[in-house]
């Protein structure tokens, strides 16, 4: 995946000794440890996005179209000189690639995430976004299957679970990046080599993730979270 454990100390290290920024030291994480790949995003400021285009759809929470990817197994030094032409661009990853996402409320997500702990299952990263979403990295594919997974445990439709998957074509912003100006994105599960690399299969978390955001809509649970 683009790692060594001297590769990891290098990153752990770097910004105490040779002054790297703490953006780099954060990509680089994502490069070289976990062996993601990266993407310079736009920010948002008093609602006017970083990209330049007045009626942007989407401020501060889209890719910059004029930024190159950072890929998978970069190192300190690479994400260092590529992110110098970007100063303070959040750092996106792109889906479907190393992981798929599954995306329920956060509150509903925190109380999956204790279900799914206390039953011993594999879990990969979880993140939360400012505007009040979990996400479960999950295997790739996941989003494709999502209708057929659903269906085999007994729901039909996931927009009546306020359930969505997100796949190719899509990214996420990564902690601690601002997302449109609402704030952080934070780690609810923060990444580890094994499950960083090994996402676990949507089929291991769907049923409880669909439980327990069923409940949270018919009894407003996310309203009281």
């Amino acid at each position: 995946m683009g790692f060594t454990i001297g590769g990891m100390r290098e990153i752990r290290s770097g910004t105490r000794r040779r002054g790297r920024s703490s953006d780099c030291t954060a990509v680089a994480e994502f490069t070289g440890l976990w062996g993601w790949d990266v993407v310079p995003g736009a920010r948002a400021a008093a609602g006017a996005c970083s990209c330049g285009h007045a009626d942007c759809p989407a401020p501060g929470a889209h890719p910059l179209d004029f930024a190159p990817e950072v890929p998978a197994g970069a190192t300190l030094d690479e994400v260092t000189k590529a992110w110098s032409e970007f100063p303070g661009a959040a750092a996106l990853l792109p889906v479907g690639r190393a992981f798929d996402v599954i995306e329920v409320s956060e509150a509903a997500g925190r109380r999956a995430l204790v279900r799914l702990e206390r039953m011993g299952l594999p879990l990969g990263p979880v993140t939360a976004t400012p505007d009040g979403r979990a996400q479960f990295f999950v295997a790739p594919g996941a989003a494709a299957e999502l209708p057929r997974l659903l269906y085999r445990t007994g729901w039909d439709d996931p927009r009546a679970l306020d359930l969505r998957g997100l796949g190719p074509g899509e990214h996420i912003t990564a902690p601690p990046c601002d997302r449109g100006g609402l704030g952080p994105a934070r780690w609810l599960r923060p990444p580890a080599l094994d499950s960083a690399t090994r996402p676990p299969a949507a089929r291991l978390l769907l049923g409880t993730l669909a439980y327990v955001a069923h409940r949270s809509r018919g009894r407003g649970w996310a309203d009281r979270a």
